[in-house]
Parts: structure tokens; C-alpha cells; sequence
């Protein structure tokens, strides 16, 4: 008898830029388990998580989804939604990669922080972040080794998410500038949708803050292995509880294509995003260990806002693949009881 195709889970969280207009708002209210952990999130921001969930809500938002009173909490607040509505299915992640926002959303989900002091330091960031110059990212399709002369004047490589998909981010007028060029060089690429310069030397006043904060806050290491796309490995014990590695992320670059390398390399995974926008499935989906069918993607939100139907329509489908795999025996997976 020939025993299934077993693989582990690995929960994959998305970072600033995957947030758009309405991102799952068709599932609130509809799926009680992501409801309840969105008004926990944002409850905890009192008035300001109130008018961000208005906002969210809205089909006409008082702010836009681009600015960081808004990108930020409500991007955290759906990751952390979707990974417990993953979690009520019966799925224990046996390892956790986020990207940016998204490792810091991994984080609580694996026990490092509590959900309370992470929204402290998400707060004061956001807060922070109001008097950093304004800026931006572009992602570019290139190698990063081909953008080096664009670097300088505050423009650097803030992530790698492929081996031809590098992120730029610097202030305003130097990225302007390098807009420019890129255009004049014929190169392919477009804004991120957001107005601050992350994983560049722009944000360095919010580190020594954030640092003093982190360490009044009790941290522990991760329950189950967290890939920490910052080192382009599992988090040791050590750096897990390091104020300094957390207080240094938003200006440090993202390596999100190595670290996906070494999650694959390390055994057979479906890759669950549990996120907006499809901005970690899409190179994932791109990556050999998948194409050769030995590890496999799966997505539980549309690339874009599709309508309240097609976010409920895509849980539901990836739900379906999920608990398929585990009645099949290639996942192990803790069943609900029907």
C-alpha cells in the first residue's frame, strides 16, 4: 500500500502593500471566529480601532486605506483574524513566515507577544510615523543586483520577495526621481499602496522608541518554529525575545525569497496565506519545490477586492482543500468534531 504524500503547514502572513479597500470584509459578520478576533484587535485601540473599522467597512472612506492609521491596524487585525479562523478548522500551524507587518502578526499567533502589547507597539509606530519623512515603495520586476544604480539619496532594497521581484523604498523626492528613471529605462513596476518609506534608514527615529517600549514587554519564544524573513531563518530563542531584532524591523530589508527557500528546503509544506491580495502566494506559486508538485499553495482571500461573495466563496474553497487533504491523510491535521 502506498502511503499519502504527508507535508506540514506553514501559515504565511503578508506585510504592508497586500491591504486594500474592503480586504475580507465579506466575512465579517458572516464568520463569527474572524468577526470576534477583528473587534478584539481593534477594541483595543478604543476610538481609533472604532473609526478603522468604520473605514474598512465603508465603500467611501473618511481615510484612506494608503495612510498608516489605517493600513496598519486593519492590515494586523485581518492577518490575525484569518490565522484564527485557520486555527478553528482544526489547522495547527507546525511553522509560521510572515513578511513585515506579517512577521510581527506571526509573532502573537506563535505566543511571542501578547495580542495587548503588540497593539501598544503597533500604536506607537503608527503614531511615530507621523513625523518621518513621507515616501514610498515601488515594486520593481528585477533582480536586486540589476537596481543598484538606483540606490542613494535614502533609496535602498527594502525587500526580496522573488529572484525578479525587489522592493525600493526612500523618501518622496529621491524616490520620485528613481520613478523617473526606471520609467526612462523601460523597466516594469508599480507604486505599493502606501506613503511611507518601510525598511529604509527614513524610519530610524522609530527604532530607539519602539526599543524602550519592547522592553517593558514580556516576550517569550515561539510555540511552533517562526521563519523570520529579517534573518532568512528560524527565530532562535534568543533573537525571538530581543528587543533590539524588533525594534530594528522597520528599517531592516524584508528577504522573503530566501526565507521561502529555506522553509521548502527544510521539508514538504502547504503554504496556507492567511491574507489579502495574494502578494506571498504568487511568488510561492512561482518557487520549483511547488511547481514540482512536492509542496502547494493555497490562498484563503482573492488577489483583489472581488465582492463579499468572493471573499466567503474563497474560505470556503480553501477550507475545502484544507480538510481534503487532511480526511486523505497528507495532512495532520486536529479535525473538528462534525
Amino acid at each position: 500500500m502506498t502511503l499519502p504524500h504527508r507535508r506540514s503547514v506553514v501559515l504565511m502572513l503578508p506585510g504592508t502593500g497586500a491591504q486594500h479597500p474592503r480586504m475580507a470584509a465579506g466575512l465579517y459578520g458572516h464568520e463569527p471566529v474572524f468577526s470576534e478576533a477583528v473587534d478584539e484587535v481593534l477594541g483595543l485601540l478604543g476610538p481609533e480601532g472604532r473609526a478603522a473599522r468604520a473605514d474598512w467597512l465603508a465603500h467611501e472612506p473618511a481615510v484612506p486605506m494608503e495612510a498608516d492609521v489605517r493600513a496598519a491596524p486593519l492590515l494586523f487585525a485581518v492577518n490575525y483574524a484569518m490565522g484564527r479562523l485557520v486555527e478553528s478548522w482544526g489547522v495547527r500551524p507546525d511553522a509560521y513566515l510572515g513578511h513585515s507587518m506579517g512577521e510581527f502578526t506571526a509573532a502573537v499567533l506563535a505566543g511571542v507577544f501578547t495580542l495587548e502589547d503588540a497593539m501598544r507597539l503597533l500604536w506607537e509606530r503608527v503614531v511615530l510615523q507621523r513625523f518621518t519623512p513621507a515616501g514610498g515603495m515601488l515594486a520593481v520586476a528585477a533582480a536586486a543586483r540589476e537596481l543598484d544604480a538606483y540606490l542613494g539619496g535614502g533609496v535602498v532594497v527594502a525587500a526580496v520577495n522573488a529572484p525578479r521581484h525587489t522592493v525600493l523604498s526612500g523618501p518622496d523626492g529621491p524616490l520620485e526621481a528613481v520613478t523617473r528613471r526606471l520609467v526612462a529605462d523601460g523597466r516594469t513596476f508599480r507604486r505599493l499602496a502606501t506613503r511611507t518609506p518601510y525598511h529604509s534608514p527614513a524610519l530610524a527615529p522609530l527604532v530607539a522608541p519602539a526599543e524602550a517600549l519592547l522592553r517593558t514587554l514580556p516576550m517569550r519564544p515561539p510555540r511552533v518554529p517562526l521563519y523570520s524573513a529579517y534573518t532568512g531563518g528560524p527565530l532562535t530563542a534568543e533573537t525571538a525575545v530581543d528587543p533590539a531584532f524588533w525594534a530594528a524591523q522597520p528599517v531592516t530589508p524584508v528577504l522573503f525569497w530566501p526565507t521561502l527557500d529555506r522553509v521548502l528546503a527544510a521539508e514538504d509544506r502547504v503554504l496556507v496565506e492567511a491574507g489579502p491580495s495574494q502578494s506571498l502566494t504568487v511568488p510561492a506559486r512561482g518557487h520549483e519545490a511547488v511547481r514540482a508538485g512536492r509542496s502547494a499553495v493555497v490562498a484563503m482571500l482573492p488577489p483583489r477586492a472581488l465582492g463579499p461573495g468572493e471573499d466567503r466563496r474563497s474560505v470556503r474553497a480553501a477550507r475545502e482543500s484544507l480538510l481534503a487533504s487532511a480526511h486523505s491523510g497528507r495532512l495532520p491535521l486536529d479535525l473538528p468534531a462534525s
